[in-house]
């Protein structure tokens, strides 16, 4: 199955237009410039077709933001309880909205993953931490008793120009 392609201007306008509209009644500043944020690196990201880092740092943010939207709506959705008659329905979308985008989330990271993986990064995520291999076999032995004609001793396999040595 292949997965279709996603323009990564469609992910960055739909979230764009999702945070406007979510940012119409309720939800505090932080909520706006988090999203903003992101979306700013995803702008950075189309602009530079060739950047991996540009693509992760949109990829981690919008990760990050799927637990900010998740704790700022826990906060700030009791306020729907203070709201006026009039201001019920602008709340309504405006709620609906926000919680779009946070459901929308995770399939716009899977996007830009394949995303990060087309333009060359790499399958899995380093963060720099150093690891431990007890894998061995990559290492050339020291040995001086070893067989030279092993591949081993010699891993370029270049002939080596043995020329006899006359005695005086």
């Amino acid at each position: 199955m292949e997965i279709p392609a996603i323009n990564l201007k469609a992910i960055v306008l739909v979230h764009w237009l999702l945070t406007v509209w979510g940012c119409m009644a309720w939800l505090p500043t932080s909520f706006a410039w988090g999203n903003f944020s992101v979306l700013a690196v995803g702008v950075w990201a189309i602009a530079h077709r060739d950047s991996i880092d540009a693509v992760l740092m949109f990829l981690i943010g919008m990760a990050m933001t799927i637990l900010t939207d998740i704790i700022h709506f826990g906060i700030y959705y009791s306020l729907s309880e203070m709201a006026s008659e009039k201001g019920r329905d602008v709340f309504r979308f405006s709620a609906g909205m926000a919680i779009l985008s946070l459901l929308l989330k995770p399939a716009s990271c899977f996007f830009v993953y394949q995303m990060y993986r087309e333009r060359g990064g790499d399958y899995n995520v380093n963060f720099g931490f150093p690891s431990m291999s007890r894998n061995r076999e990559a290492y050339q032995s020291i040995d001086p008793q070893q067989d030279a004609s092993t591949s081993t001793a010699n891993p370029f396999n270049q002939a080596q120009d043995v020329k006899p040595t006359r005695a005086y």
